[in-house]
Order: structure tokens, then C-alpha cells, then sequence
């Protein structure tokens, strides 16, 4: 999802070098590419006015046996979510300490993941054909799980940048496809490869779209599959209550999590630096990007935030994550030079979270602990006032995600 030149020109800004796996791919990858890895990709990013509705995809060798195309899943050879997870934390003073990590081969419980728009297919629907933009999304966002669950993340037909400039019919049919889509690779997940294992629901915007109608559709109304959830992180969605309760709008047995580290739960939010402006894209109940609640009677519903690094409330220290290749931008924001030898950096107390609410909209309001041009990082509204920080909704708390999952899978086992 993006807002056609104006976004392209802020991600060309920069070119970044890797030095890790990703080499192999390409050996310059501009922020234009790596909006797929920091977040979410944006709509308006190219496509055709009169997009076909289907591709056809070719032979992938990480097709199973019941047709499912896995981007991510344990024994994969080549597996964007198994990869180095060694992170160098840089202190707001700057004091950087090396945190050894690695993917647990032997967790007890699974992550199953849906990731973002990402797709500059030309169709409304993309294939299941995997290519560098989702390899780098499932690294950016589901790889450091790994530390705490089996991760698994089916290809689905999702809308891409070129189908969400489609309205109406044309656009809410390539939505059900991809919801379908995401839904029978559940479904197949379920079937063969979870044997009644803990699960962790994990997606962001259209992948947190898909998970609400998921969830509705199976753990809502099925008591043993509500035993089997752990949490579900729905990040950079419209997941809706009734207001003033965990429960009542998408799901009726499936809570919002109010404490930590509370299982059988849902963390979900969207964040912004300030208020969301009228004309936000997410915060407020009937948003037009989300196709679950579009036709729903929303007057006594808002939107769902729980600080994932407090759930029980509160204003708190976030722990920001990021991929060591996206440094280059995100020093350029404040003319901080600095690079790390690890494959990620972690920023911990860089900023502080909590979740603010006024009438039916509720958002994660992100703020800088050090004042602004002394601070390591500077998130910026990259593609509007409308967006909030959007792109960044997992990566900007991704440490806080990962410690409360392995915090839930441990009571979870008890």
C-alpha cells in the first residue's frame, strides 16, 4: 500500500548493501525494494488500470503434497524465517551490548504467519510464486519468533498494490480470493502439520485483514481450537470491540489480552506519533481497508489496542527491532552514522508506547524517550498523516512481540 511517486521517491532516497544471505538475491537493495522488509508495502506502487483478475503460477518446489506453497516452514531449505537472529541492542546513549539468538529447533508450539501487502504483481490477485519482496517481509517481521516457535507461512493470493486501487465489486471479489486463499492454508496447517500444538496467530494489515476472518471463521466458534491459541498478534488492522469490553465486535469468544502473559488472547493495534487525523486509516471502526466490518453496523464498536509491551496498560519502553541492512535509512533520517557487524540491532527505550483512545478511535501513540535530533531513530509519518506509522507496526515493537509470545508459550505449557 503506498502513495505512488511521493512514497517511491522516499524509499529511493537511500541505497542500502547487505552483507548477509541476502546477497544472493541482489547486491544493492533500495528502500523502494525494502519497503517489503521494514513493513508493509503500500498501494498505488504501479499496476495497470485494468488489471486481469488471475495469473498463473508456475511450478514451485515449496508446494506440499495438498498444495499449499509454503514461504516458511521448518525443514525448507531455503527459509527466510530460519535465518542469523545475533543482535547488537544500541542503548538511547549509544552503549551497544551483543545478544547472542538463535531459531529454537525444539519449540513447543508453532507461529503460523500472514504477511502484509507486498505483492507489485500487475494483476488483483498475486500468484503464489515467491519472490524477494515476501522472502524479505518473513525475515523482517516473523524471523526472530523462530526463538520461540516453529514458524509457518503459507503464500496466499492476496490483493496486491494493483488491486487495491480497484473499487467495488471488482475490488471486494479479489478480496474474498485472498481471503480464501489465506484461509485453506490454515485449514492445510491444521490438517497436517500441527498436531495439536499451541498456536500463535501472527499477521500485519491485509494478513491481519485475513486473520480476523480466520479466526472468526474457525477459533471463534470451535472451543478445542480456542484451547490450542496462544495469542494472536493482529498488528496494523481494525480489530473491533464493543466498547468498553475485550470482546463483541469481530469475535465473540476470543478476547483482547488485558494482562501479560495471558494465552487464549488477541494483542492488536496501529500505530501513530499523534492523534489520528479524521481521515485515518486505521484506528476507527469501517475503515475502508478493512473488508471484514465494511458493511457492519459500527456505531457501538472501536477499534482494539493493547500495548503489547504492557498489556494490562500503561504508558511503557518499547524495544524497536530491525534488520542490520535497513540501518542505512534509518540513520539518514537523523544524520546518525552508525552501523552494526550483527545480522540485527535492537533499540531498547528508544521510545515509549501507550494506547490512547478518543470516541471510537484507539491507536498505539509511539513517542521518542530523547529529544528530537538527539535521538538514534526518528519515525516519520512516511506515507501521510493518514498512515500513523504503518509501516513500522511490527519491527517498532518487535522485541516486546517476541518476549511476550515466549512469556505466553511458557504458561502456556503450565
Amino acid at each position: 500500500m503506498c502513495a505512488g511517486g511521493r512514497a517511491k521517491r522516499f524509499w529511493h532516497r537511500v541505497v542500502i548493501r547487505t552483507r548477509t544471505h541476502f546477497r544472493r538475491h541482489t547486491r544493492a537493495i533500495t528502500l523502494a525494494t525494502f519497503t517489503a522488509a521494514v513493513a508493509l508495502a503500500t498501494s498505488g506502487c504501479g499496476g495497470s488500470k485494468h488489471a486481469a483478475t488471475t495469473s498463473p503460477a508456475p511450478s514451485n518446489p515449496n508446494r506440499d503434497a495438498w498444495g499449499t506453497v509454503w514461504l516458511c516452514r521448518p525443514g525448507l531449505a531455503d527459509n527466510p524465517c530460519a535465518g542469523a537472529l545475533t543482535t547488537t541492542a544500541v542503548a538511547p546513549n549509544g552503549t551497544r551490548t551483543v545478544i547472542p539468538a538463535r531459531a529454537n529447533t525444539k519449540a513447543a508450539i508453532d507461529c503460523f504467519y500472514l504477511y502484509p501487502t507486498i505483492s507489485r504483481q500487475q494483476t488483483l490477485n498475486a500468484n503464489l510464486t515467491i519472490g524477494l519482496e515476501e522472502r524479505l517481509i518473513a525475515t523482517a517481521q516473523a524471523a526472530p519468533f523462530s526463538q520461540t516457535c516453529r514458524v509457518f507461512a503459507p503464500m496466499y493470493r492476496q490483493v496486491t498494490n494493483a488491486g487495491l486501487k480497484r473499487k467495488g465489486e471488482v475490488r471486494a471479489r479479489a478480496e474474498r480470493i485472498a481471503y480464501r486463499s489465506a484461509l485453506d492454508g490454515f485449514k492445510n496447517y491444521l490438517a497436517h502439520y500441527n498436531n495439536g500444538r499451541g498456536i500463535v496467530l501472527i499477521g500485519h494489515s491485509q494478513g491481519a485483514s485475513a486473520l480476523v476472518g480466520i479466526i472468526r471463521a474457525t477459533v471463534d466458534k470451535d472451543p478445542a481450537l480456542r484451547k490450542q491459541l496462544v495469542s494472536a498478534l493482529i498488528l496494523g488492522g481494525n480489530v473491533t470491540v464493543a466498547r468498553g469490553k475485550t470482546t463483541g465486535g469481530d469475535f465473540t469468544n476470543v478476547p483482547l489480552c488485558t494482562a501479560a502473559p495471558q494465552t487464549g488472547c488477541v494483542i492488536a493495534y496501529s500505530t501513530y506519533s499523534s492523534a489520528p487525523p479524521a481521515n485515518a486509516l486505521f484506528s476507527r471502526p469501517g475503515s475502508a481497508l478493512d473488508p471484514f466490518t465494511r458493511n457492519t453496523d459500527v456505531s457501538n464498536l472501536q477499534t482494539a489496542c493493547v500495548n503489547p509491551a504492557a498489556p494490562g496498560g500503561g504508558t511503557t519502553p518499547l524495544t524497536a527491532a530491525f534488520p542490520s541492512l535497513t540501518l542505512g535509512y534509518l540513520a539518514a533520517q537523523t544524520h546518525v552514522k552508525f552501523a552494526v557487524a550483527t545480522p540485527w540491532a535492537s533499540f531498547p527505550g528508544e521510545f515509549t508506547a501507550t494506547c490512547r483512545t478518543n470516541g471510537s478511535a484507539s491507536w498505539l501513540q509511539v513517542a521518542a524517550t530523547t529529544p528530537r535530533g538527539r535521538s538514534l531513530l526518528t519515525l516519520a509519518n512516511g506515507l501521510g498523516p493518514q498512515w500513523g506509522l504503518h509501516l513500522l507496526d511490527v519491527n517498532v515493537a518487535l522485541g516486546d512481540l517476541v518476549t511476550l509470545v515466549r512469556a505466553e508459550a511458557r504458561t502456556y505449557a503450565n
